[in-house]
């Protein structure tokens, strides 16, 4: 039986050459779009497309998702990702540009220790010659030169690396600014006026009115002005006892929330042995500000209770006194405040000055006449004030001299004397003459303003009980 060979078929050459191209087709297919899924989810090019721009690719079906790894998945997340980081128009994107251009000129320099206005200008780059040219523009711009350990200066440059403008902040409220003009450069001050807010403290002294005030809040300086506004009444050296208490509303200073300082007393009242004193200031039409008491009558007296401001009390006015250094009997018609060497010595009143030199065991010694019936004698001063000689005017509160030891002492302290008509007096025990109280025409005014600072207190000391008791 024979066995007959099968033959390949014979196709035309014309389907061999197309088959040939549908093959090289489909390798390029696969290399350009290894994925089936991606395959599958692409619309393959249309070939019957005729303009090169369209033959590119298709928009994927609307209905179909693309996914991770397709071109258009892919294309699409980094043009999304773009679009939420960077939503900047172009105007934007230039005035950014020009910001950190700026930034680039600006330096800002702390004072470290050993630092002055030259070696602070070289740490920005600017020579001493621009120093020179500051501090020579006006008086003012001197103050640039007195720099503090971690004062900021800010600097701001030019494109060619010249100071355009210089600031420093002094403190809360001021800050000093020099800018570049055509004529060299302006100075100024600037000045930031803070908030202002009446505040109530209240305080009980059990050692000393010092201590009392700052566990109440009160800064140094307000403390001083609450015992100078009760000194015609009180005398801090000596009249202080435990159990005292003091309310005050006064003026609190803030910028931006922050406390930054304290302004005036508005009203205080202070309680000594017993005895309730009130203060309220006040300003009449003609402009002259004042304490006065609630009802109207003028705190300020002819004459200061103390010479000189919380001195201890060495010794009290006695007519029996045994004298220190004479060692016999001796009418001690005065008082002794000691206090430090140098402690400030004060006229108790307006008055003219009969003597201001030695005057034997008193040493020192400056003599007062104050009208026709008072005189007041300050001896054992170290030195006196500048401008106080025999024959000179002098007000209350007037610096005169200075506490020392001079003529017959034991040590710093000033002896204090006051003469009604000739005759000595006890300056502690003495009821000084009152001055003018509010003018009528102005009294239902001041009534106005008073009120309200007393109900206050009232107010808030009733408070401050209740929440004791609970």
């Amino acid at each position: 039986m024979m066995h007959s060979k099968s033959k390949a078929p014979n196709y035309p050459k014309s389907h061999l050459l197309a088959a040939s191209g549908v093959a090289a087709l489909l390798s390029l297919a696969l290399l350009v779009f290894p994925s089936r899924e991606v395959e599958a989810k692409k619309t393959f090019i249309d070939l019957k497309l005729e303009s090169a721009s369209e033959q590119i690719f298709s928009a994927p079906d609307s209905n179909s998702s693309a996914s991770e790894d397709s071109p258009f998945a892919r294309t699409g997340a980094t043009g999304s990702n773009a679009e939420t980081n960077d939503q900047r128009t172009p105007e934007e994107a230039i005035a950014e540009a020009k910001e950190a251009e700026i930034d680039a000129l600006s330096k800002t320099v702390v004072v470290a220790n050993g630092d002055t206005l030259s070696t602070v200008f070289a740490k920005v780059g600017l020579p001493s010659s621009e120093v020179h040219a500051v501090l020579a523009s006006s008086k003012d711009a001197k103050q640039f030169s007195h720099l503090k350990i971690g004062q900021t200066l800010e600097f701001q440059l030019t494109d060619q690396g010249e100071l355009a403008s210089l600031r420093s902040k002094l403190n809360s409220l001021e800050s000093l600014q020099l800018e570049k003009t055509t004529d060299g450069y302006a100075f100024k001050k600037e000045q930031i006026k803070p908030e202002t807010t009446p505040v109530y403290a209240h305080g009980e002294i059990d050692s000393s009115l010092f201590l009392a005030a700052k566990r109440a809040g009160l800064s140094h300086n307000l403390t001083m002005d609450l015992a100078n506004v009760f000194g015609y009444d009180i005398d801090f050296a000596l009249d202080i006892r435990r159990g005292d208490s003091f309310e005050v509303i006064y003026e609190e200073k803030t910028v931006e929330g922050r406390r930054v300082g304290t302004g005036n007393i508005l009203a205080a009242r202070f309680t000594n042995r017993g005895k309730t004193y009130s203060a309220v200031r006040y300003t009449n039409k003609d402009g002259a500000t004042s304490y006065y008491n609630a009802d109207g009558t003028s705190m300020r007296k002819a004459f200061i209770r103390t010479p000189v401001d919380f001195a201890r009390i060495s010794s009290r006015f006695s007519n029996g006194r045994k004298h220190p250094i004479l060692n016999k009997i001796r009418a001690h018609k005065g008082v002794d405040y000691a206090a430090p060497r140098g402690t400030p010595i004060k006229s108790a009143g307006d008055g003219k000055v009969l003597l201001a030199g030695r005057k034997g065991g008193y040493g020192n010694t400056v003599i007062i006449q104050h009208g026709q019936r008072y005189r007041t004698l300050y001896a054992h001063m170290q030195g006196f004030a500048k401008g106080v000689r025999n024959g000179s005017a002098v007000k209350q509160g007037q610096i005169i001299g200075y506490i020392g030891t001079t003529g017959l002492s034991t040590g710093p302290h000033l002896h204090y004397e006051f003469q009604v008509d000739g005759v000595h007096v006890d300056p502690l025990g003495l009821k000084l003459p009152m001055a003018d109280p509010i003018a009528k025409n102005e009294k239902q005014r001041f009534l106005q303003l008073s009120q309200p600072l007393m109900a206050r207190m009232d107010e808030e000391k009733a408070t401050m009980l209740a929440l004791s008791q609970q």
